[in-house]
């Protein structure tokens, strides 16, 4: 476990998914769409951010 770190892209990549669902999460509720689609887009951005916020990143060196 102490080997758990986010590369660079890894970590890109996380952050566009998280950013493309809170996007769709606005969409759906700006729409008054269908409450199955808040949980799993809010469920999808929350969990992005919170590993970006608590996992670190990979240093060079």
């Amino acid at each position: 476990m102490a080997d758990l770190t986010l590369s660079p892209f890894g970590a890109t990549l996380i952050f566009v998914i998280a950013c493309l669902a809170g996007f769709q999460y606005r969409r759906v509720w700006k729409a008054e769409g269908p409450k199955y689609q808040y949980w799993v887009f809010g469920i999808i951005a929350a969990a992005g951010l919170i590993i970006l916020g608590f996992v670190p990143m990979e240093t060079a060196g």
